[in-house]
Protein backbone atom coordinates (compact mmCIF):
# COMPACT_ATOMS: atom_id res chain seq x y z
CA UNK A 1 0.00 0.00 0.00
CA UNK A 2 1.56 3.81 -0.92
CA UNK A 3 2.19 5.79 1.77
CA UNK A 4 -0.22 8.60 1.37
CA UNK A 5 1.73 11.75 0.49
CA UNK A 6 1.98 14.97 3.01
CA UNK A 7 1.43 18.37 1.27
CA UNK A 8 3.70 21.10 2.61
CA UNK A 9 4.03 25.33 2.05
CA UNK A 10 6.93 27.06 3.72
CA UNK A 11 6.89 30.67 4.63
CA UNK A 12 10.23 31.76 4.90
CA UNK A 13 11.62 35.05 3.98
CA UNK A 14 15.56 33.71 3.77
CA UNK A 15 16.19 32.28 0.39
CA UNK A 16 18.50 29.84 1.55
CA UNK A 17 16.47 28.10 3.79
CA UNK A 18 13.84 28.32 1.14
CA UNK A 19 15.47 26.18 -1.42
CA UNK A 20 16.93 23.90 2.00
CA UNK A 21 13.62 22.59 2.62
CA UNK A 22 12.71 22.73 -0.88
CA UNK A 23 15.57 20.07 -1.22
CA UNK A 24 14.46 18.14 1.75
CA UNK A 25 10.78 17.71 0.81
CA UNK A 26 11.95 16.49 -2.78
CA UNK A 27 14.01 13.91 -1.40
CA UNK A 28 11.33 12.15 0.78
CA UNK A 29 8.81 10.37 -1.20
CA UNK A 30 6.03 11.01 1.11
CA UNK A 31 6.29 14.35 0.82
CA UNK A 32 5.35 17.48 -1.43
CA UNK A 33 5.86 20.59 -1.94
CA UNK A 34 3.04 23.08 -3.19
CA UNK A 35 4.49 26.38 -2.95
CA UNK A 36 6.60 28.80 -1.14
CA UNK A 37 5.85 32.36 0.52
CA UNK A 38 8.43 35.03 1.55
CA UNK A 39 6.08 36.77 4.26
CA UNK A 40 2.81 36.62 6.39
CA UNK A 41 0.28 37.33 3.60
CA UNK A 42 1.86 35.54 1.37
CA UNK A 43 1.82 32.42 3.68
CA UNK A 44 -2.05 32.95 4.34
CA UNK A 45 -3.26 33.65 0.97
CA UNK A 46 -1.23 30.36 -0.20
CA UNK A 47 -2.98 28.50 2.73
CA UNK A 48 -6.19 29.57 1.79
CA UNK A 49 -5.78 28.82 -1.80
CA UNK A 50 -4.01 25.48 -1.60
CA UNK A 51 -5.38 24.19 2.26
CA UNK A 52 -1.54 21.98 2.28
CA UNK A 53 -1.59 19.43 5.29
CA UNK A 54 1.64 21.52 7.08
CA UNK A 55 2.07 25.07 6.91
CA UNK A 56 5.87 25.68 7.61
CA UNK A 57 6.17 29.19 9.02
CA UNK A 58 9.20 31.37 10.29
CA UNK A 59 8.34 33.66 13.15
CA UNK A 60 10.81 36.60 11.96
CA UNK A 61 9.54 37.44 8.72
CA UNK A 62 7.58 40.18 7.13
CA UNK A 63 4.44 40.72 8.52
CA UNK A 64 5.29 38.29 11.56
CA UNK A 65 5.03 35.03 11.79
CA UNK A 66 2.53 34.97 14.83
CA UNK A 67 0.05 36.84 12.74
CA UNK A 68 0.17 34.85 9.58
CA UNK A 69 -0.32 31.70 12.13
CA UNK A 70 -3.33 33.76 13.89
CA UNK A 71 -5.19 34.35 10.08
CA UNK A 72 -4.58 31.03 9.39
CA UNK A 73 -5.78 29.21 12.57
CA UNK A 74 -9.10 31.85 12.07
CA UNK A 75 -9.98 31.01 8.76
CA UNK A 76 -9.73 27.45 9.97
CA UNK A 77 -8.82 26.35 13.83
CA UNK A 78 -7.90 22.31 12.36
CA UNK A 79 -4.39 24.33 10.43
CA UNK A 80 -1.65 22.07 11.31
CA UNK A 81 0.84 24.68 11.72
CA UNK A 82 5.15 24.13 12.86
CA UNK A 83 7.28 26.87 13.66
CA UNK A 84 10.77 27.18 11.60
CA UNK A 85 12.81 29.95 13.93
CA UNK A 86 16.11 30.45 15.01
CA UNK A 87 14.14 32.05 18.57
CA UNK A 88 14.82 29.24 21.25
CA UNK A 89 13.28 31.21 24.08
CA UNK A 90 10.72 29.99 26.85
CA UNK A 91 8.47 33.08 25.85
CA UNK A 92 9.07 31.90 22.18
CA UNK A 93 8.28 28.88 21.94
CA UNK A 94 5.06 29.55 24.60
CA UNK A 95 3.83 32.67 22.05
CA UNK A 96 4.60 30.33 18.98
CA UNK A 97 2.27 27.52 20.68
CA UNK A 98 -0.23 29.64 22.16
CA UNK A 99 -1.01 31.17 18.98
CA UNK A 100 -2.06 27.67 17.34
CA UNK A 101 1.27 26.20 16.56
CA UNK A 102 1.19 22.67 15.86
CA UNK A 103 5.25 22.03 16.36
CA UNK A 104 8.18 24.07 17.04
CA UNK A 105 11.66 23.70 15.23
CA UNK A 106 14.87 25.39 15.73
CA UNK A 107 16.77 26.15 12.17
CA UNK A 108 19.79 24.39 13.31
CA UNK A 109 17.25 20.98 13.30
CA UNK A 110 18.30 18.25 10.62
CA UNK A 111 16.70 17.58 7.72
CA UNK A 112 15.50 14.08 9.40
CA UNK A 113 14.29 16.11 12.30
CA UNK A 114 12.48 18.16 10.10
CA UNK A 115 10.71 15.52 8.17
CA UNK A 116 9.80 13.79 11.29
CA UNK A 117 7.88 16.39 12.75
CA UNK A 118 5.98 17.31 9.56
CA UNK A 119 4.83 13.57 9.53
CA UNK A 120 4.33 13.78 13.83
CA UNK A 121 2.30 16.58 13.27
CA UNK A 122 0.02 15.71 10.32
CA UNK A 123 -0.21 12.04 11.86
CA UNK A 124 -0.54 12.67 15.76
CA UNK A 125 -0.94 16.14 15.99
CA UNK A 126 2.29 17.80 17.93
CA UNK A 127 5.98 17.74 17.82
CA UNK A 128 8.41 19.69 20.16
CA UNK A 129 11.58 18.77 20.94
CA UNK A 130 12.76 17.61 24.28
CA UNK A 131 15.28 20.52 24.94
CA UNK A 132 12.10 23.05 23.85
CA UNK A 133 9.99 20.73 25.82
CA UNK A 134 11.86 21.00 28.68
CA UNK A 135 12.36 24.76 28.52
CA UNK A 136 8.51 25.46 28.44
CA UNK A 137 8.09 23.14 31.12
CA UNK A 138 10.20 25.31 33.59
CA UNK A 139 8.62 28.31 32.47
CA UNK A 140 7.10 29.83 35.51
CA UNK A 141 3.51 31.31 34.57
CA UNK A 142 3.36 33.08 38.20
CA UNK A 143 6.12 35.70 37.49
CA UNK A 144 5.23 36.48 33.93
CA UNK A 145 5.55 40.74 33.32
CA UNK A 146 3.37 42.83 33.19
CA UNK A 147 3.15 45.03 29.95
CA UNK A 148 4.60 47.96 31.94
CA UNK A 149 7.35 45.82 33.51
CA UNK A 150 8.31 44.43 29.75
CA UNK A 151 8.12 48.19 29.11
CA UNK A 152 10.45 48.83 31.29
CA UNK A 153 13.11 46.03 31.20
CA UNK A 154 13.06 46.87 27.54
CA UNK A 155 14.47 50.21 28.61
CA UNK A 156 16.71 48.40 30.99
CA UNK A 157 18.47 45.73 28.45
CA UNK A 158 18.86 49.42 26.60
CA UNK A 159 20.94 50.54 29.16
CA UNK A 160 19.35 53.86 30.54
CA UNK A 161 19.31 54.59 33.59
CA UNK A 162 16.39 54.85 35.51
CA UNK A 163 16.49 58.96 35.73
CA UNK A 164 16.40 58.34 31.76
CA UNK A 165 13.76 55.24 31.77
CA UNK A 166 11.44 57.80 34.02
CA UNK A 167 11.36 60.34 31.84
CA UNK A 168 11.10 58.51 28.67
CA UNK A 169 7.92 56.33 30.36
CA UNK A 170 6.59 59.32 31.77
CA UNK A 171 6.82 58.00 35.36
CA UNK A 172 8.16 59.04 38.60
CA UNK A 173 11.89 57.45 39.55
CA UNK A 174 10.01 56.01 42.79
CA UNK A 175 7.75 53.92 40.30
CA UNK A 176 10.62 53.08 38.04
CA UNK A 177 12.79 51.79 41.16
CA UNK A 178 9.15 49.90 42.12
CA UNK A 179 9.01 47.83 38.73
CA UNK A 180 12.84 47.16 38.65
CA UNK A 181 12.48 45.33 42.03
CA UNK A 182 9.49 43.35 40.92
CA UNK A 183 11.48 42.75 37.96
CA UNK A 184 14.20 41.21 39.42
CA UNK A 185 11.82 39.36 41.73
CA UNK A 186 9.87 37.84 38.94
CA UNK A 187 13.14 37.10 37.25
CA UNK A 188 14.66 36.07 40.06
CA UNK A 189 18.09 37.90 39.76
CA UNK A 190 19.94 40.34 41.41
CA UNK A 191 21.13 42.62 38.87
CA UNK A 192 19.72 44.74 35.80
CA UNK A 193 22.68 42.63 33.81
CA UNK A 194 21.39 39.96 34.97
CA UNK A 195 18.04 40.97 34.28
CA UNK A 196 18.93 41.98 30.78
CA UNK A 197 20.87 38.40 29.97
CA UNK A 198 17.83 36.84 31.35
CA UNK A 199 15.71 38.48 28.87
CA UNK A 200 17.24 37.69 26.02
CA UNK A 201 18.12 34.71 27.20
CA UNK A 202 14.14 33.84 27.27
CA UNK A 203 13.14 35.79 24.29
CA UNK A 204 11.07 37.63 26.58
CA UNK A 205 11.03 41.42 24.13
CA UNK A 206 11.20 39.72 20.46
CA UNK A 207 7.30 40.29 19.78
CA UNK A 208 7.01 42.93 22.33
Amino acid sequence: MDTPTISVVIADDHPLILAGIATLIESEPDLVLLGQAADADGAVGLYERLRPDVLLVDLNMPGSGLEAIARVRGQDPDAKIVILTTFEGDEDVHRGLAAGAAGYLLKQSSFDEIALCLRQVVRHGRYLPARLAHKLAARIDAGALSRRELDILAHVCAGKSNKLIARDAGIGVGTVKYHINNILSKLNVSSRTEAACVAQQRGLLHSY
